[in-house]
């Protein structure tokens, strides 16, 4: 959890989201507390946190992180499940060892006709 808090790269679960959420808000109120000259210098990093997670909770959505900017998405974000499997953003964070092939498992290529059955002998008139 909290791999590359900072990077807007990859896929996070709820869980992770939530968790940046509660913490943003708590150093968001600590920050309200400090000197004016250094409120734009600490803001700037916890904002750059708050939309790397949510882009990577977009992604796990399988949505661009411009998503997060629509209004009251990033609730849904909270209680939405992600895309089942790997999608373009990276592996699942639930089954990070699930692949594509476990997921969809190659069908069978074998003919379902057995070779003794004789599919000549039909008649169309």
């Amino acid at each position: 959890m909290f791999n590359a808090p900072f990077s807007f790269k990859g896929r996070i679960r709820r869980l992770e989201y939530g968790i940046s959420l509660i913490i943003y808000s708590l150093l968001a109120v600590l920050i309200e507390e400090t000197d004016e000259s250094l409120i734009l210098l600490l803001t700037i990093p916890l904002l750059w946190f708050l939309y790397a997670q949510g882009a990577k909770r977009c992604h796990d959505r399988n949505c661009s992180g411009w998503w997060q900017l629509v209004p009251f998405y990033g609730i849904w974000m909270l209680f939405a499940e992600g895309t089942t499997g790997p999608n373009e953003y990276g592996l699942d964070p639930k089954n990070p060892n699930q692949t594509s092939e476990t997921i969809f498992p190659e069908s069978s290529t074998e003919s379902t006709i057995d070779s003794d059955t004789q599919t000549d002998d039909i008649n169309f008139e």
